[in-house]
């Protein structure tokens, strides 16, 4: 009797430890959990700067000549390169202006343009715009052919007339007179090589 009650005792135990056994998570492959993997800290990584030294650049000059006297230039000479490949002498910019025979004491060829430039604007000023036509037909309305009859070519001041009725620069070369507007004239001297659109010229408006 006594051996019965100990194996029997021996069976609840055996039986009791079963069930908490088995009341217990099963700690499977997917119950485990993972030790935290430790992410390395980014490295410090200090981008160079390139030394970069800016090249020294030309910058090219415009030639400051108006869209509509282009047109002429290519319409008077076309076998003549684009006008935007030549250097135009404009007298607002020119560094070096060509030395010229003078057409009076102190009278230089750029003295003379701005003589011309004077006599549009004084015609201008009388007759409210300036006069059209080619170098004669202009040549004449300033030298007395106008409405008015007014004389505004001096020769003192280096306006001077050929015997074909044109005024010229002070290498007796006739100026090119390219109306832009009903207000402003563009005034062309063909400069010392006496060629008219080539690196020489000197323009004023």
């Amino acid at each position: 009797m006594k051996y019965l009650k100990f194996a029997i005792l021996s069976v609840l135990l055996v039986q009791a430890a079963l069930i908490c056994w088995m009341s217990m998570p099963n700690p499977g492959p997917g119950n485990r959990q993972k030790p935290p993997v430790r992410q390395p800290a980014p490295a410090e990584v200090e981008t160079p700067v390139p030394d970069v030294t800016p090249a020294e650049t030309e910058v090219p000059q415009t030639p400051r000549i108006a869209t509509d006297a282009v047109t002429a230039a290519r319409a008077f000479n076309p076998s003549e390169p684009a006008p935007f490949e030549r250097k135009y002498a404009t007298l607002a910019a020119a560094e070096e202006l060509p030395a010229g025979p003078e057409a009076g004491p102190n009278l230089s060829p750029v003295i003379v343009l701005e003589n011309v430039r004077a006599v549009f604007r004084q015609y201008h000023s009388r007759f409210g715009g300036n006069p059209v036509g080619s170098n004669p037909e202009i040549t004449a309305a300033l030298n007395g052919g106008n409405p008015r009859q007014v004389v505004f070519l001096n020769p003192e001041d280096g306006l001077r007339v050929n015997g074909n009725g044109q005024m010229i620069d002070n290498w007796n070369t006739p100026f090119f007179f390219h109306q832009l507007s009903r207000t402003e004239m563009e005034i062309h001297s063909a400069g010392p090589d006496r060629r008219m659109w080539t690196s020489d010229d000197l323009v004023i408006r």
